[in-house]
């Protein structure tokens, strides 16, 4: 583990360079209320923050009955007892409401050791992302809207007077009728520090050495969904438009710009939601086809490129295949043995999550199966793209900790069951933004990542080196 670490420079949230002792909660004791369900649940305030340093809106976050405006409390425990200075409480929304916390010491009674002064104010600032992740994105296929920013998020620095030693677990107050608008809770931490505990992206340092991204110039198409040919040297994209989504492709010039605009009519099989998700050496992964539920049918198909010409083989069927909504996401292996998908079913760890199935003997897939609570969280894993070493998996997500909206992140696959996962790593400032960022595809001839990011509202498609050596798992 600790060649991995030294290995990827992680940022597993490291706070203070004074070695700060820092634990987070991780069992609940006893709460006020619950609205129930994996969103918004009272288990999402345990472990390391998750809804900051972004904060605003998220179902990764804890959202009491009586948020609003009424008295809610919650006990959590921690691993290890610990002498305690500083006890931090995560509010991603309209932060100021803690007005009590006591600390017990193993004695199961709260001794009473902080507790909100007359006219005091908790430090505030605005997030840099919107209040709702479905305005501003709506859902995957359509054009990025923008939306009002949310106010007032911030972190309670509570700091005991007399550190405490031996804390087991703490006790939180809160009278949300001291501020207006809804209010969520990501985390509560404790320290045997004053130093303000903080959160850090988890992050490379190799992704910030990166040089600027630079935008594709693509002839007068609002783009989403690049994907590229196993050689590099052709380009699929979906443009965007009011009443239809259409296919097109681009061949790679000589100085590396992209020219050949093509309207792929054979590919353009419906009037919206046609795109490529995957290309191989001689066969494509093309989504958007209309389903009927309850057939197996997932609205993929495979449409074979062998001889310079398109031909469809035949559609991607599950076994028991259901989705909450009408679109989704797709990767896949280069042999077709193991299809992912980005949905929501009745297995979610929350919104849309990564799912894969594995192939049948005739030739349709399996169970879809959840990918696990390390990669999917309470929020949406989407836009998914696997890399040839079958265990470089690129997403798109805004359930982690990251810059804004949606983030680009990378995971490792860690065994053969596809269930096990390292924790998502962000691709660092240098690609992600306070705006959309999202639909990945790693052109790994070239070594290059093409994504679609957020400008004033409009889809843009950017490009960025990355060496291959830098994105995938080095043993």
């Amino acid at each position: 583990m600790k060649t991995i670490v030294t290995l990827f420079s992680f940022f597993f949230f490291l706070f203070s360079a004074d070695a700060q002792q820092v634990q987070w909660a991780n069992k609940l004791i006893k709460y006020s209320s619950d609205l129930g369900g994996k969103q918004f649940g009272i288990k999402r305030i345990l472990g390391k923050p998750d809804a900051f340093p972004q904060a605003g809106n998220s179902p990764n976050a804890w959202t009491p009955k009586k948020a609003l405006d009424g008295y809610e409390w919650v006990e959590v425990s921690f691993e290890k007892p610990q002498t305690v200075k500083q006890v931090a409480v995560f509010e991603n929304l309209n932060a100021g409401c803690v007005v009590k916390i006591g600390v017990d010491t193993g004695s199961g009674k709260y001794e009473t050791v902080w507790s909100r002064k007359t006219n005091y104010k908790t430090p505030t600032f605005k997030a840099t992302i919107p209040a709702d992740h479905a305005y501003y994105f709506k859902r995957k296929r359509r054009k990025v809207q923008e939306a009002p920013d949310v106010l007032n998020p911030g972190i309670e620095h509570a700091i005991i007077e007399s550190a405490v030693s031996g804390v087991v677990a703490v006790r939180v107050e809160f009278n949300f009728a001291l501020l207006p608008g809804q209010k969520q809770i990501d985390a509560i931490g404790i320290s045997d520090s004053e130093t303000p505990l903080d959160a850090k992206i988890n992050t490379n340092e190799a992704f910030d050495k990166l040089q600027p991204s630079t935008t594709v110039a693509l002839d007068g198409i609002t783009p989403t969904n690049p994907t590229l040919t196993s050689d590099g040297k052709k380009m699929y994209i979906t443009a965007v438009d009011e009443d239809k989504d259409l296919i097109y492709s681009f061949s790679k010039n000589a100085d590396g710009s992209w020219g050949n605009k093509t309207i792929e009519t054979v590919l353009n099989t419906g009037a919206t939601y046609n795109y490529i998700d995957y290309a191989s050496a001689d066969f494509l992964l093309k989504g958007g086809n209309k389903y009927d539920k309850g057939t197996n049918e997932t609205g993929y198909e495979i449409f074979s490129t062998k001889n310079a010409t398109y031909e469809a083989v035949g559609p991607i069927k599950v076994t028991a295949y259901n989705n909450y909504e009408d679109t989704s996401d797709a990767t896949m292996t280069a042999d077709g043995k193991v299809l992912i998908m980005c949905l929501e079913t009745d297995f979610t760890q929350g919104g849309i999550d990564l799912y894969f199935a594995q192939q049948k003997e005739d030739g349709t897939y399996g169970f879809l199966q959840n990918m696990g609570k390390i990669i999917n969280s309470g929020a949406d894993e989407d836009m998914a793209q696997l890399l040839s070493d079958q265990k470089t998996l690129l997403f798109s997500s805004n359930g982690f900790s990251g810059y804004g909206n949606f983030d680009i992140y990378v995971s490792y696959r860690l065994d053969d069951t596809w269930k096990n996962w390292s924790e998502p790593i962000n691709l660092g400032s240098k690609i992600n933004s306070s705006e959309f960022d999202g639909l990945p595809y790693y052109d790994e001839k070239n070594e290059t990542l093409y994504f679609i990011t957020s400008v004033d509202g409009i889809n843009v498609l950017k490009s960025i080196a990355i060496p291959k050596n830098k994105l995938t798992k080095q043993n």
